[in-house]
């Protein structure tokens, strides 16, 4: 089974294969304020975790979503100036769910309760520096081609 890697102190998510070996790596962005599970820490949890629901399959490229629905919307330089602070969240999700009990699961240290995903990006923002609050985001035609690869259930490692 294929799996995921991702690390915050050098800002890459890794796909590894069936026997460990690397498949594709990724720069990404993590959040701004670090590592952290806590429920409104916009941190990026660590630990073990696993792709719970895949959104976004034939969505157009900038594709808008908001509560994992897509709005309507398609990203543009002109939209993102008439919502400055806005977070963007385009083109596929992948909601993540954790594994370890108290740690990242459950109570106010839940993954998938705090929302958080790995999604695409506008192609402004920069990958390989934290910037989320608390998600990975990556480059729209990266998440697309890992969406493709990945199914739900997949399991992934978030190191900080």
């Amino acid at each position: 089974m294929t799996r995921i890697e991702i690390s915050i102190p050098l800002q890459t998510l890794t796909l590894l294969g069936d026997r460990g070996q690397v498949l594709r790596t990724y720069s990404v962005s993590t959040a701004k304020n670090g590592p952290g599970e806590k429920r409104g820490s916009y941190c990026t949890p660590r630990g073990r975790h696993f792709v719970r629901a895949k959104i976004g399959r034939g969505a157009a490229f900038n594709t808008v979503f908001v509560g994992r629905r897509p709005t309507g919307e398609m990203w543009s330089p002109a939209l993102a100036g008439r919502s400055p602070g806005r977070d963007w969240i385009l083109t596929r999700i992948l909601w993540l769910c954790g594994r370890e009990l108290g740690f990242n699961r459950f109570g106010d240290v839940d993954t998938m309760g705090r929302y958080i995903y790995i999604h695409g990006s506008p192609d402004t923002v920069p990958m390989g520096l934290p910037g989320s609050i608390g998600c990975v985001r990556m480059r729209n035609h990266e998440v697309v081609e890992l969406f493709d690869l990945v199914p739900a259930g997949t399991p992934v490692e978030i190191m900080g």
